[in-house]
C-alpha cells in the first residue's frame, strides 16, 4: 500500500481526468460509466468531448472531486485494462 503523501495533490481535490480512444458511437458512455462506477454521478458540464482533426478518435475529460490517491490509482487501473481505451491521462 502507497503512503497517502506519495503524490503531489492535497485530497479532496478536482481532478481532470483525460480518456482518449477510438471515436465510436458509444466511447463517452462506456468511458463515462467507468469513472462513474468509482466516484458516482458526474454531471454533464463535468464532461467535455472533443474528436480528433480527423475525426477518428474521441477525447472524453470528465472532471471528478477525487477522494484520495488509491481513488485515483483504482480508476486508471480499471481505464487502463478497458480494451477500448488507447490513452489515460
Amino acid at each position: 500500500m502507497s503512503d497517502p503523501k506519495d503524490t503531489l495533490f492535497e485530497f479532496p481535490c478536482d481532478f481532470p481526468l483525460k480518456v482518449m480512444g477510438v471515436r465510436t458511437d458509444d466511447f463517452r458512455s462506456l468511458v463515462v460509466g467507468i469513472v462513474q462506477k468509482h466516484v458516482g454521478p458526474i454531471t454533464p458540464d463535468r464532461i467535455v468531448e472533443r474528436p480528433s482533426e480527423n475525426g477518428k478518435y474521441l477525447s472524453v475529460t470528465c472532471t471528478i472531486h477525487a477522494q484520495s490517491k488509491a481513488q485515483l490509482d483504482a480508476i486508471y487501473r480499471e481505464l487502463t485494462s478497458c480494451e477500448r481505451v488507447l490513452v489515460a491521462l
